[in-house]
């Protein structure tokens, strides 16, 4: 008798998760034809726009920051690494129920969902990244909760105290579990960065690269990617997705057109609520399991944070999922950890 499949809830890391210890984890890792052939068509693609193909920057003799945290680039192994790792997922022992992702990890989720083809996905995610970067404005990061990531009701107050005070030119970028992401200009960015209080000798911290993502200062951006990347391109996805606003796009329903502009304008221009994701998508699909693709390990906590704000299956603190997690089978699964690696995809 065969062993019942569990359900599992993919997540798609974004921006800054390949890093100089990811180098090379795409290619290394591409056991079978399928995910070859996904490589081969995404290096088909990059060499037509004149970029470095994604094999040449996973197989990089060395990391150069100016190189692979390009924005294209970034974007491209990031999005990549994240696809060849769901093709990877072991479907004889998980069912994906449901995908969801932060920030740019929505453009992988779509990809992992069928919404694009590899041709069109590859080509959005690099010109996507493009405009986005001549985009105004900085980004930092900032915790609100404490030691056993509960949430800290004065760290709260203190960032809401921020963004009222810098109202119009500092906003919420990312609710992302534990951690507010703030962007606006930078003069409001560097002002609220010199009035928050530090925290462990590192917050906040800037996210250098980056721009005012997830707000009104990339209005220019998402009017040029409607106009670039039409409604006809999208498609129903074959897996539920759950967005940023906690929003379910249901298999084979979706609107095209609302689909293409939740992508382009709304996620583009407003916060990206992955707290809210996470949130919904485990109460409306209760699954088993918690797959975090790579590339990078970085999603697991703030998952953590999001599933005990919740209280999510009676976890109230760090320690608690901690707990949880030292069972045989974790209940988050992080695939760019190589022993939970080899439980989501059968090679244990």
């Amino acid at each position: 008798m065969s062993q019942q499949k569990k359900t599992a809830l993919v997540v798609c890391p974004g921006r800054g998760t390949y890093n100089k210890s990811e180098l090379g984890s795409i290619t290394n890792n591409a056991n079978g034809d399928i995910i070859k052939h996904f490589i081969d068509q995404v290096d088909h693609v990059r060499a037509e726009l004149n970029r470095p193909t994604l094999t040449e920057l996973d197989q990089a003799p060395l990391f150069k920051s100016s190189l692979h945290q390009h924005p294209d680039n970034a974007a491209t192994l990031i999005y990549a690494a994240g696809m060849a790792d769901f093709m990877a997922i072991d479907r004889d022992q998980f069912d994906v129920v449901a995908i969801t992702g932060n920030s740019m990890g929505w453009y992988t989720a779509l990809a992992c969902a069928g919404c694009w083809s590899v041709d069109t996905g590859t080509r959005l995610v690099t010109n996507m990244a493009e405009l986005t970067a001549k985009g105004e404005g900085a980004q930092f990061i900032y915790p609100l909760t404490d030691a056993e990531w509960r949430p800290d009701p004065v760290r709260i107050e203190q960032v809401q105290e921020q963004l009222h005070k810098h109202r119009g030119d500092l906003f919420m970028s990312i609710n992302y579990g534990g951690y507010a992401v703030l962007a606006g200009t930078s003069a409001a960015c560097t002002a609220a960065m010199a009035e928050l209080p530090r925290v462990d000798e590192r917050f906040p911290l800037l996210l250098h690269g980056h721009a005012g993502f997830h707000t009104i200062l990339m209005q220019q951006a998402a009017t040029q990617a409607q106009q670039n990347w039409p409604a006809s391109l999208f498609k129903a996805p074959h897996t539920a997705l759950v967005d940023g606003r906690g929003h379910i796009w249901s298999r084979s329903i979706t609107d095209q057109q609302a689909l293409q502009h939740y992508t382009l304008e709304h996620q583009v221009t407003q916060t990206y609520d992955f707290t809210c994701a996470i949130t919904a998508a485990v109460k409306e699909f209760a699954p088993d399991h918690i797959i975090l693709l790579g590339p990078g390990s970085g999603l697991g906590g703030a998952v953590a944070q999001a599933l005990i704000a919740t209280g999510w299956q009676d976890l109230q603190s760090k320690s608690d999922f901690t707990v949880r997690q030292q069972q045989p089978m974790p209940y988050v699964l992080s695939m760019g950890m190589p022993e939970q690696r080899k439980l989501v995809t059968g090679s244990a």
